[in-house]
C-alpha cells in the first residue's frame, strides 16, 4: 500500500507564473497563479507541478553542468520535427548540444532542460 498519491514536482524559477504558463500551454494543462508560487494541473486533478519563485535564481548551465540542472522533464511527443516549432512559439529554446536521436533537449523560459521524447 503506497504511503503518499499524486506527487508533485516544483520548480524554482525566477517568474513563476510565467514559467507556468510556458508549462500550462506544452501540456494543456490548468495554470493557477498568486504571489511568488504558481501551479498547473490536468482537468482530472491526476498530476500537478509547482513553481516557486525564488531570488537570485541561476539557471542550469546545460551541458557544462557549471551550474547543475539537478533534475529534468521529459514529456513525450508524437512527432519531434511537429513538437519543436511549437514549443520554440511558446518560449523555448534549443541548445546546439544534441546528445540523441529519440528525444531533444530545449531549455524553458527559466533555462531549466527538459526533452521532448519520442521513446
Amino acid at each position: 500500500m503506497a504511503i503518499a498519491m499524486y506527487p508533485a514536482f516544483v520548480l524554482d524559477c525566477p517568474d513563476a507564473a510565467r514559467l507556468a504558463q510556458f508549462y500550462g500551454e506544452l501540456l494543456g494543462w490548468k495554470v493557477e497563479s498568486r504571489e511568488g508560487w504558481a501551479e498547473i494541473r490536468p482537468e482530472d486533478g491526476s498530476g500537478c507541478i509547482g513553481f516557486q519563485q525564488v531570488e537570485n535564481f541561476k539557471a542550469p548551465t546545460w551541458p557544462t553542468q557549471d551550474v547543475p540542472q539537478q533534475m529534468h522533464l521529459d514529456v513525450m511527443v508524437r512527432d519531434l520535427d511537429e513538437s519543436e516549432p511549437e514549443v520554440l512559439a511558446i518560449g523555448a529554446t534549443k541548445p546546439d548540444h544534441q546528445p540523441g536521436t529519440s528525444f531533444r533537449v530545449f531549455l524553458d523560459p527559466a533555462g531549466h532542460p527538459f526533452c521532448l521524447c519520442i521513446d
